[in-house]
């Protein structure tokens, strides 16, 4: 074949292009199959392509028979012979009398899906040993336009995308598949203490409103500064984190049965910071007396015990500022392939940047990117967002969809919106001067009230209903909990 001739013109080794992977014998068998049985294509059409045959010959032998059987014609040797009669490279391996013999060696066709897998095997082979050498050949050219960074992603690109090939069958499934999948997933949730098809937030009414976090969801968690958006990520991220355990799926693959591998995207904060939120979480030491290293001996011993236990919690932080999407997704990737991966938080999504010129076109970018990353890696995708001022000028400072920043593409991408609203932080600034009695009286009964508590509304929601949430909130441990109910209080009053 003429592949030789290119090597030598080229000044490459001769029989470089004979040594890739390749079997001639099981392509030869899959043509033979198809062309003798055109059923047969129906069956391995999902798993292998044209471009997948190493013979050029073959794949346009594949190419004219697959355009044939799509129209409802007839693909055999006497059919194909008319549009491959001028073909040069048919020719050389015997003319139209080749595919004659392809049809009259097949086997039987019980064996056309081991051939198939077999031919896109050995392809994904030869893809890799091509990325592999384009690898080399970029890095060995020293090109001021292409930084080694960029290089390292696209190559972490590639291959994740050669990895993923062929492992989901796109197009249609039928509705019993459709079916069997709701219903594992209903059953999981049904087996699952608590009752979820998501992984639990560790916030048993959050949860239930939620049905926990769902693979493939982008929830979007927006607040205005100080209402505690971070903390609350922080709070979800580490109970996940601390839940995980891992075991066999319904599915009979592994992964995590509890809790979940979590990957956290910090922007604003450094690494250390947020390791102390968390720590002070665990601990219950607050984050201002752990910076200043005023604890005594009690709670030193307590915070040290604290950070024992999280050493093995399986969150990992990436505290990069102003990352573009796309490491945000080439990140996350790696994540997944080398420790597994059940949850992104990415805090914030404003100061991610995109592609776009235009600001608004750029957070639409953005929002887009976070829902695709969602869904590649089938896993739930919370970000955190900042909501306009206009909240702050309302009688009621409750925040609503209209005051998210940019809003029409962030919520149009969401399938879960959800705001923090903590009431105490604007009363507490309401304060009366102390000689007016009556106004201090009522602001002092409002504060006992609203002390400790937090509210989670839930303005959009595809899979359930919205509306509000109660938690309750420990400013000096920046703590979000489970509200104790005045009926689920203890006491001896007989019930």
């Amino acid at each position: 074949m003429n592949d030789q001739s290119v090597f030598n013109a080229s000044g490459i080794e001769v029989e470089q292009a004979e040594t890739m992977p390749h079997s001639i014998e099981a392509e030869q068998q899959l043509l033979g199959a198809i062309l003798t049985n055109n059923d047969v294509y129906d069956r391995i059409a999902s798993i292998i392509g044209a471009s997948h045959f190493f013979e050029p010959v073959h794949q346009r032998i594949y190419e004219i028979a697959a355009a044939r059987i799509a129209k409802n014609n007839l693909a055999s040797p006497v059919t194909l012979k008319a549009f491959m009669e001028d073909d040069e490279g048919l020719k050389e391996l015997g003319g139209p009398a080749y595919l004659a013999r392809l049809a009259g060696a097949a086997v039987s066709s019980f064996a056309v899906r081991d051939y198939a897998q077999m031919i896109y095997d050995l392809a994904v082979r030869r893809d890799l040993i091509r990325l592999g050498r384009d690898i080399a050949d970029r890095a060995a050219k020293v090109d001021v336009k292409s930084e080694p960074k960029e290089q390292i992603v696209e190559a972490e690109q590639a291959l994740y995308k050669l990895a993923e090939q062929g492992q989901t069958e796109g197009g249609f499934q039928s509705f019993l598949r459709a079916v069997t999948d709701a219903v594992n997933v209903a059953n999981a949730a049904y087996q699952r203490e608590g009752g979820l098809a998501g992984i639990s937030t560790g916030l048993d009414d959050m949860d239930k409103k939620l049905g926990g976090l769902h693979p493939s969801d982008l929830l979007i968690l927006a607040g205005r500064p100080s209402m505690g958006k971070t903390s609350l990520a922080t709070n979800i991220a580490f109970n996940i984190a601390k839940a995980y355990r891992r075991g066999t799926l319904h599915d009979g693959s592994e992964g995590a049965v509890d809790g979940g591998v979590v990957g956290f995207f910090s922007l604003e904060m450094s690494a250390e910071q947020l390791a102390s939120r968390i720590l002070a979480e665990a601990s219950e030491i607050s984050s201002h007396k752990i910076r200043q290293g005023d604890m005594d001996e009690r709670e030193f011993r307590r915070f040290v015990d604290a950070a024992k236990e999280l050493e093995a919690c399986p969150l990992y932080i990436d505290d990069t500022a102003a990352l573009p999407i796309s490491q945000v997704a080439a990140r996350s990737r790696r994540l997944k392939r080398t420790h597994g991966l059940d949850l992104i938080i990415v805090d914030y999504l404003q100061l991610l940047r995109g592609t776009a010129e235009n600001r608004v076109q750029e957070i639409g970018e953005i929002s887009m990117g976070l829902k695709a990353i969602a869904k590649e890696l089938n896993i739930p995708v919370i970000a955190l967002s900042q909501l306009s001022r206009q909240v702050e000028s309302r009688e009621d400072k409750r925040p609503q969809l209209s005051d998210l920043r940019e809003s029409g593409s962030i919520e149009q991408d969401a399938d879960v919106v959800m705001f923090v609203f903590r009431e105490e932080y604007y009363v507490e600034r309401e304060k009366p001067s102390d000689d007016r009695l009556d106004e201090m009286a009522a602001w002092q009964e409002k504060m006992s009230r609203l002390h400790g508590k937090a509210e989670v509304i839930v303005g959009k929601q595809r899979h359930g209903p919205i509306g509000t949430v109660e938690l309750s909130f420990e400013s000096q441990f920046t703590r979000f909990g489970n509200l104790v109910k005045p009926w689920q209080q203890g006491g001896d009053d007989g019930y």
